[in-house]
């Protein structure tokens, strides 16, 4: 009995959206026998396939709002939805999961293999010429030692999180997952490249990485390189049905909603890419949105940019100043946060974009994580500016906010943006420059580089910052310059004490007199080097002085 009523509610069902879908769109359903709300979803399941763009937005963003239907009308929008509605709910912060079925069953893996040998298979599949030594350095590593030898060979990891600068052995212990987090190293290197994307998918790559996604969730390194892949591939827009059909999309939307920012903010970069209904940008590798992360009807009018600094991250170069385990207190960000800029400022100024970069930087050619890479403030003073533009930065009004060595690179992007003529607008639209402990006249750091433990073989980074350098002398007079007949503000910071860097040395990294850029205010604070841009607390001078900085540059622009 019960199964014949579950059969004649499933035709009754089906009937009905066969009639709703059918249907011309302005038809009325006075003759369809359904419930209101049940007519409600269908209804808004045909206006997301409407072919005016506001209706569609509209209808995606009533669904996400609905949180009192029955399971299975989540399950049957689920399967009817198109790719631009399930990205759309997706990046809809109410959105209800169950609107994204579960991935596809994924094949399994062959008797004989294993997931490293999958990975370095795909690997080998992938072309191997023409790449940059970079790509060859972490490809060949990946495919040619045994763990046991690789965990010998590199037996940790530096520690990049800006958290002083320790040595790591995590991933010593664990041989494997060495050797798997070195092909993802490649493979995310290798997913620059649009044509091995495309190999990437071809070989069952979406599938690998995703049985490899749920075999480690208790290890984010390794989840957090596996979405930068498809975050990468998804920059290409023949390949969106693929990634949302390999099932990716209900991993991702999971993943937004985690309460760690880091995870967050990797899937939101993904989803962003995959959603051409209302993102132009696109955001390569190492370019991520703090706010806003979902899909907002809130206008932005203006961009920050942050800037991190020799060893630093996008995300913990700019968390809150580190405090005792018993201060912090769980779930309550205004008390503690790992990120300031997503968790304070988007929230004081809900009108910004707010872009953190990460690019690779090391103190030394002895441990850095590419040792056959040798890139100088010009070169990637370039590559972020192109990667910037890619992601609209010069459309909306701006301020950067740097740290150390980032300072550097925000001086560097402003004068090869002055001199190229499709740059122009990211010179118009730049409102404020915030300058925390920038060695503008070099750091001492350099000075230390014959410290075999830490400095062993200085980077060119940190040749670049020794105070006779002429490329740094040549940098700050080509600034001044520049920016004497610039209308935008400068505000600096500098640390007034020393900084542990290892258990030997205590070292003032930048001195007032090299903080010192020769324009706008400079504040000496009673902090040091790593913690000149992580305030203690939100009603801290440091960031409150930061705040009020950019609601006055960006006075006029937020008005408007």
């Amino acid at each position: 009995m019960v199964r014949k009523e579950l059969h004649k509610t499933v035709r009754r069902i089906l009937a009905t959206s066969a009639k709703i879908l059918q249907g011309p769109f302005a038809d009325t359903f006075s003759t369809v026998d359904m419930e209101d709300h049940e007519c409600a979803a269908w209804l808004l399941l045909k206006r997301s396939r409407s072919g005016d763009r506001t209706a569609r937005l509209q209808a995606v963003q009533a669904m996400s709002e609905a949180h009192h239907w029955n399971d299975y009308q989540y399950r049957t929008i689920a399967q009817a939805c198109d790719l631009r509605t399930r990205i759309g709910l997706a990046r809809s912060q109410e959105s209800d999961l169950r609107f994204f079925l579960p991935p596809p069953p994924l094949p399994a893996l062959n008797e004989d293999s294993s997931i490293e040998e999958e990975l370095r298979r795909l690997l080998a599949s992938l072309p191997q010429t023409e790449l940059d030594e970079c790509i060859q350095y972490f490809t060949s590593l990946a495919l040619s030692e045994s763990s046991q030898s690789l965990a010998a060979q590199k037996g940790g990891l530096w520690c990049f999180g800006g958290n002083g600068l320790p040595y790591a052995e995590s991933f010593g212990e664990v041989p494997s997952v060495t050797v798997e987090m070195f092909c993802l190293e490649a493979l995310v290197k290798h997913s620059e490249i649009p044509t091995h994307c495309d190999k990437i998918e071809a070989s069952g790559g979406l599938q690998l990485l995703q049985k490899m996604y749920q075999l480690h969730k208790d290890c984010p390194k390794v989840q957090r390189n596996i979405i930068r892949i498809i975050g990468n591939m998804a920059l290409n827009e023949h390949l969106h049905s693929t990634i949302v059909q390999s099932g990716w999309v209900s991993l991702l939307a999971e993943a937004l909603k985690s309460h760690h920012i880091v995870e967050a903010s990797h899937a939101a970069r993904t989803l962003a890419n995959l959603d051409r209904e209302t993102v132009q940008e696109k955001y390569q590798d190492g370019v991520y949105v703090l706010h806003p992360q979902c899909r907002t009807s809130q206008p932005i009018k203006a961009d920050v940019l942050f800037i991190h600094g020799l060893m630093g991250a996008a995300f913990k170069t700019w968390r809150q100043q580190d405090q005792a385990l018993t201060e912090k207190v769980s779930g309550d960000e205004t008390r503690y946060t790992t990120c300031w800029p997503k968790t304070w400022l988007a929230r004081d100024c809900p009108a910004l974009r707010i872009i953190s970069v990460e690019y690779d930087t090391s103190l030394s050619d002895w441990r850095a994580r590419c040792p056959t890479e040798r890139k100088s403030i010009a070169f990637r003073s370039n590559e972020l500016l192109q990667k910037l533009r890619a992601a609209g930065v010069g459309d909306r009004p701006m301020v950067w906010v740097s740290h150390s060595m980032g300072g550097l690179l925000v001086k560097k992007m402003l004068l090869e943006a002055s001199q190229n003529p499709e740059m122009n607008t990211v010179i118009d639209n730049t409102r404020g420059i915030i300058f925390y402990s920038v060695p503008h006249h070099g750091s001492h750091l350099a000075d230390y580089s014959v410290n075999v433990r830490y400095l062993l073989f200085p980077s060119l980074e940190v040749k670049e910052l020794s105070k006779d350098s002429p490329a740094l002398k040549a940098l700050q007079d080509d600034f001044l310059e520049f920016a004497k007949d610039r209308n935008f503000q400068v505000l600096s910071f500098v640390e007034t004490l020393p900084t542990s860097i290892g258990s030997m040395i205590k070292l003032h990294v930048v001195p007032v007199d090299s903080a010192d850029l020769g324009i706008g205010d400079l504040i000496p604070v009673d902090v040091n080097h790593l913690n000149i841009c992580k305030p203690k607390r939100k009603d801290a001078f440091l960031y409150q002085r930061t705040l009020q900085f950019i609601r006055e540059a960006l006075a006029k622009d937020l008005e408007n």
